[in-house]
């Protein structure tokens, strides 16, 4: 199932913040992605509805199997990414920006042949 740009982003930063600390809630999301509450709250409405992500009644945010999945997968390709295009010799900030618009565009076929090229050069990612 192909979901949107935007609730990839949400459900990558769940898992980010998750990993970071031990509750996620709205306001954390609006903070470190710079959206107003009101607009991370329609969207968190949205995760929900699809059955991506649990709202408990303290408001803290979890990913369900389907949410998990999907923010693994995004994440991982960001981090890839990111990584193999500073090894390429781009600025960081660059490749982070590059990294985050390819990864929700590029096929799964195409990231494991980069993958693949990436392991038989002898670089981990």
């Amino acid at each position: 199932m192909k979901i949107q740009e935007s609730a990839e982003n949400y459900l990558e930063m769940i898992l980010m913040l998750s990993l970071r600390q031990p509750h996620v809630r709205s306001i954390d999301i609006a903070n470190e992605l710079g959206f107003s509450k009101p607009s991370v709250s329609v969207a968190m409405k949205n995760l929900r509805t699809d059955g991506h992500i649990l709202v408990d009644g303290n408001g803290h945010i979890t990913l369900t199997a389907s949410g998990r999945a999907i923010a693994e997968t995004i994440y991982e390709r960001h981090t890839a990414l990111s990584e193999w295009l500073i090894r390429l010799g781009v600025d960081e900030q660059t490749a982070v920006a590059d990294a985050c618009r390819i990864e929700h565009v590029i096929s799964a076929e195409s990231f494991t042949a980069i993958k693949r090229h990436i392991q038989k050069s002898g670089e981990s990612v």
